[in-house]
């Protein structure tokens, strides 16, 4: 259409052309006819703005908007403050650092530090001063042949299909250049991730996209081919997402291009199908085998998996078989339900899985109160993008962080929410070509390299005034939460933390109890004990 527009204006351009020589009235109309083709040919051959690209002449009516603040915004338009999932300062934030920009603020907070939830972070009188903040952890276990120095910030699990060519090559060309890792989602590992040799974590789904049998079963051998590249560090294994915890997905068949088909390893045309469930293991006790397969196929790479926490006794069923057996991921990624580079129907989006911090809490904990912990990494994702999202759950016992979203802004995403529609406006999170096209690599690559870079220079300052040296050193101690106009509590004080084998030795906290009794390494689903231990806490009730 873009291209039929411009068309139209230089065919109106020599109209209007015509009728100045006939008349000097239309002296003022031509000229603004031609000032509007102008510009829109500008548009056209930048590469510094996708919108532009996509949209010549009208994406600078949003730019002259956004120039012009804070007048017009403040009568027409949301506040620094508004905006969902992620306001205006967060997605400004994302860019100022990704473009390299001034990401100071004047005049004081627009935070209501007296408001319930407000979060912060304590300082020291004798803060130090940071010396480098590329910030790394070791992942790999006693049984990991080829442990993996790993980032604390990387771009979390975004499929090709979901996102364009161009936002995949230009987010692992940005991971080569910082050194970070890049999570391939479910949908593959694509010649595009492949293409400038950043580091890959390679995430397995239900659908086992690139190591599936023709019945859409797990193939070993296309696997241990897959994992054999160097390029690959790590392996995931997707037991759910924070978008939408037990729901399946269909990719339809005429969305189904060649490209996509070699990457997940599906018929061109066909509907491609994610079941809702694993098909190579259905016990707790067959995952950990499945774990200590993959390894082993891979020739001791650090293998995971990555869930959004639902039943309790889920998980601490898995956790009972890592003791039974003694087989242990190297790594375990908690994403939360506000994660949401998926669509999936509003009930699930609203109402469906443990947030991030809960779950992180959870899971550290059962690992904890198990013995387990030691040798087993925690990774987050959900809603993370600025220096203090990491601190704060850095000091609730995570690793490292996963980035969707942000990286997404990084690459111009403006919040169009549009991604499930493929009218992507920045040609992040669609499939059609001319959208696409506008996303140039070469920029954004650089883009992805910065926000990552300075958003880790951003935590360094924050750990630093807070008197310390490295992430690792955060407490919950260190942050603290008004919970209520005239109370304040310790991240210490708000959340519960269980001590070393605390589970084994029989914990006196009930819901953990209740639950650690539930789990079985043979079985995920506990429904007459569930059934039994209900109606049993109704009784003594």
């Amino acid at each position: 259409m873009r291209y039929v527009a411009i068309v139209a204006s230089l065919i109106g351009t020599v109209l209007f052309g015509l009728l100045v020589l006939a008349s000097k009235l239309f002296v003022i109309p031509f000229a603004v006819c031609a000032v509007l083709v102008i510009i829109g040919v500008i548009d056209m051959m930048q590469t510094k703005h996708s919108l532009r690209r996509n949209y010549p002449i009208l994406a600078n009516i949003r730019f002259i908007l956004e120039k012009v603040r804070p007048e017009i915004r403040q009568y027409f338009l949301e506040s620094d403050t508004d905006g969902t999932p992620f306001n205006r300062n967060k997605r400004a934030i994302v860019y100022q650092r990704a473009k390299g920009q001034l990401d100071k603020r004047p005049f004081g907070t627009q935070q209501d530090v007296y408001g319930d939830q407000f979060e912060w972070i304590n300082h020291s009188l004798v803060p130090i001063p940071p010396t480098q903040h590329d910030f790394r952890v070791t992942v790999g276990g006693p049984d990991c042949k080829q442990p993996y120095s790993l980032s604390m910030f990387n771009v979390s699990a975004m499929s090709f299909g979901a996102l364009s060519a161009n936002a995949i090559r230009a987010l692992n060309k940005g991971a080569r250049l910082g050194n970070f890792a890049h999570d391939t989602g479910e949908g593959g590992y694509s010649r595009y991730h492949r293409e400038f040799g950043g580091d890959i974590i390679w995430e397995l789904g239900s659908g086992y996209f690139g190591c599936r049998n023709a019945d859409g079963t797990f193939c070993a051998e296309d696997f241990a081919k897959q994992a054999a590249d160097p390029q690959v560090k790590m392996i995931e294994i997707k037991l759910s997402q924070g978008a939408k915890p037990g729901h399946g997905g269909v990719l339809p068949g005429p969305k189904v291009t060649p490209e996509i088909s070699d990457a997940r390893g599906v018929p061109v045309g066909v509907d491609c199908v994610s079941p809702a469930r694993h098909s190579a293991f259905s016990t707790p006790l067959e995952m950990v085998h499945f774990i200590a397969k993959l390894r082993e196929l891979s020739n001791g790479k650090p293998v995971g998996f990555k869930l959004c926490i639902g039943h309790p006794w889920e998980f601490m069923g898995i956790c009972k078989a890592m003791l039974q057996t003694g087989i242990k991921p190297d790594f375990i990624v908690i994403d939360g339900k506000e994660g949401g580079t998926g669509a999936a129907p509003l009930e699930f989006v609203d109402h469906i899985g443990t947030p991030m911090r809960d779950g992180l809490m959870f899971a550290h904990n059962c690992l904890v109160g198990a013995g387990l912990r030691d040798t087993i990494k925690l990774g987050v994702a959900g809603r993370i993008v600025t220096g203090f999202d990491m601190a704060r759950v850095l000091a609730l016992g995570a690793d490292w962080c996963n980035a969707a979203r942000g990286f997404m802004f990084a690459l111009g995403c403006v919040q169009a929410q549009s991604c499930h529609t493929d009218h992507c406006p920045s040609g992040v999170a669609t499939q059609n070509p001319l959208r696409q096209k506008a996303l140039v690599v070469e920029d954004k690559a650089g883009r992805v390299r910065r926000f990552h870079d300075n958003t880790l220079e951003a935590l360094s300052e924050l750990v630093g005034a807070a008197g310390l040296a490295h992430p690792k050193d955060l407490t919950p101690m260190h942050l603290l939460k008004r919970v209520s106009a005239h109370e304040v509590k310790s991240f210490a004080e708000i959340y519960t933390f269980l001590a070393d084998r605390e589970l084994l030795a029989g914990s006196a906290r009930t819901f953990y109890a209740h639950a650690w009794n539930l789990a079985h390494v043979n079985s995920f689903t506990r429904l007459p004990e569930v059934k039994a231990a209900a109606e049993a806490q109704g009784q003594a009730a």
